[in-house]
C-alpha cells in the first residue's frame, strides 16, 4: 500500500469513528423524553419507565460500541510500522501510536494537545529552513497530500532524522474537516530496503557472490569491452567433486558452510575486475574481464585447484574436495554471452568424465561427441568409507 493511500484510508477510519459516534447521539435524541417520575412508583409495564429503559440501554450501546471501537484502533495503530498522529482543526495533536513516539521522541501524554510544529518540528533537510507540514496542507485544502521528499524531523532531544510524510483529512458525516491524520517514516530505513532488494535481486543469498543474472550481465559488458579493444575474455566454469556425499552424510548446514568457505576462497583468488558467480548448487563460474593470452585462463585454473584442494574445518570435521573445471575463450570459443558459457560448461562436463580435479579448455569437437550431461557424481549411489570424504579433529 502506498503511503499516501495509507493515510487517505487511516482518515476514512478516523472520520468513521467520528460519525459512529455522532449517530449514536442523534438516535438518543430519537427516543422521547417521558416527563418525570419516581422509578418505585411505576408498574413494571407502565411505558414511561419502559422509555427510560432504552435511553439507558441505548447509551450502554452506543458506549460500548465505542469503546471497542477506540480499542481496535489503538491495538492495529500500534502493530503497524509507519507512525501515526492525528490533529484538530486548530492544529494540536490529538492521537499519537507507538512508532511516532519512538521517532519524534515524544510520548503521546506529552503530545496530546501540542501543537503539530511542536511535536513534529519539520526542517528541509538541505536548507533547515522550517516547512510547513503535510497535515496543515491536508486541513487548507481538503484533500490527501502525498510524499514530501528530502524533509527533516527534529526530535525532541533536538537530533534529526530523514522521513517521508503525508496526511489525509478527516471529515465528519456531514463532510465537515474536523482535524487530519498523518503517516511518516523513517526514510533512511526506506532506502535500507531499497538497497537490501536491489542487493539480492543481483547477488546469491547463501554466499554473497552474483547470481546468474548479474554474471550473465556483466559477461555481456566484458565481451562488448573486448570487442572494441581487441582483448580477450575467459570464462571458467567450476563444479565441486563429490560435494552431494558430504552434503548427505554430514547434513545440509555443513554443506551451506562448506560451500560459503569455497567462496570465501575464490573471491580471494580474483582480481577487483573479475567476477565470481554461483551458478546454483555446486556449481560456480568466474568472469576474467581481461586476458592478453589464452595461457592466463589456464594459469587461475591451475591455482584454483591448490588453493580449493586444501583441507576445511568445519564443525568439527576436515574436508578435502577437489574441483572440475571448463574454459572457454571469446572470441577464440564463442561471440555472445550465452554460447561462452555453455561452452565453458561442456568443457567442464568433459573434465569431470576424464577423471576430475582437473581442468580442460573447450575444443570445437567437444560437440561432436555423444556426451549427455550428468547431475550426479559416479558412484554416488554406492556407500562411501567416511574417510574418503573427511576425518574429524
Amino acid at each position: 500500500m502506498g503511503h499516501a493511500d495509507l493515510a487517505h484510508r487511516l482518515g476514512a477510519r478516523a472520520m468513521d469513528f467520528a460519525s459512529s459516534r455522532a449517530d449514536g447521539m442523534r438516535d438518543e435524541s430519537l427516543v422521547p423524553q417521558q416527563p418525570s417520575a419516581s422509578l418505585h412508583s411505576l408498574h413494571p409495564q407502565d411505558p414511561v419507565r419502559l422509555g427510560h429503559t432504552q435511553i439507558h440501554a441505548s447509551r450502554r450501546d452506543v458506549a460500548a460500541a465505542l469503546d471497542a471501537e477506540r480499542a481496535w484502533a489503538r491495538v492495529a495503530l500500534n502493530t503497524v510500522g509507519d507512525a501515526v498522529l492525528t490533529i484538530d482543526l486548530q492544529g494540536a495533536i490529538t492521537y499519537m501510536n507507538r512508532m511516532a513516539e519512538i521517532l519524534t521522541g515524544w510520548s503521546e501524554p506529552e503530545a496530546i494537545g501540542k501543537p503539530l510544529s511542536r511535536v513534529l518540528l519539520l526542517v528541509d533537510s538541505k536548507t533547515h529552513q522550517t516547512t510547513i507540514t503535510s497535515g496543515r496542507r491536508a486541513i487548507e485544502e481538503n484533500r490527501a497530500v502525498g510524499l514530501s521528499l528530502d524533509c527533516a524531523l527534529v526530535r525532541q532531544d533536538g537530533s534529526e532524522l530523514e522521513i517521508e510524510d503525508s496526511a489525509a483529512p478527516i471529515h465528519d458525516r456531514d463532510g465537515r474537516v474536523t482535524g487530519a491524520v498523518i503517516v511518516f517514516r523513517d526514510a533512511s530505513m526506506s532506502q535500507v530496503m531499497l538497497d537490501r532488494m536491489a542487493y539480492l535481486a543481483q547477488h546469491d543469498a547463501l554466499t554473497g557472490l552474483a547470481n546468474r543474472a548479474l554474471m550473465t550481465e556483466r559477461l555481456s559488458q566484458a565481451i562488448g569491452l573486448a570487442r572494441r579493444h581487441r582483448h580477450l575474455v575467459a570464462l571458467l566454469y567450476l563444479d565441486l567433486d563429490a560435494f552431494k556425499p558430504i552434503n548427505d552424510s554430514l547434513g545440509h548446514a555443513v554443506g551451506d558452510s562448506l560451500l560459503q568457505a569455497v567462496a570465501g576462497r575464490l573471491r580471494d583468488c580474483m582480481r577487483d575486475i573479475d567476477t565470481v558467480c554461483r551458478q546454483g548448487g555446486d556449481e560456480f563460474a568466474i568472469l576474467l574481464a581481461e586476458i592478453r593470452k589464452p595461457e592466463d585462463a589456464t594459469k587461475v585454473a591451475k591455482k584454483l585447484l591448490a588453493v580449493l584442494s586444501r583441507p576445511y574445518r568445519i564443525e568439527g570435521h576436515e574436508l578435502l574436495i577437489t574441483l572440475s573445471i571448463g574454459i572457454s575463450l571469446y572470441p577464440d570459443d564463442a561471440d555472445d554471452a550465452e554460447a561462452l558459457m555453455h561452452n565453458a560448461d561442456m568443457a567442464m562436463y568433459h573434465t569431470k568424465r576424464n577423471g576430475r580435479n582437473g581442468h580442460q579448455c573447450f575444443t570445437a569437437e567437444m560437440n561432436t561427441l555423444p556426451f549427455q550431461r550428468r547431475r550426479t557424481e559416479p558412484g554416488v549411489h554406492r556407500a562411501l568409507d567416511a574417510s574418503q570424504l573427511f576425518f574429524d579433529f
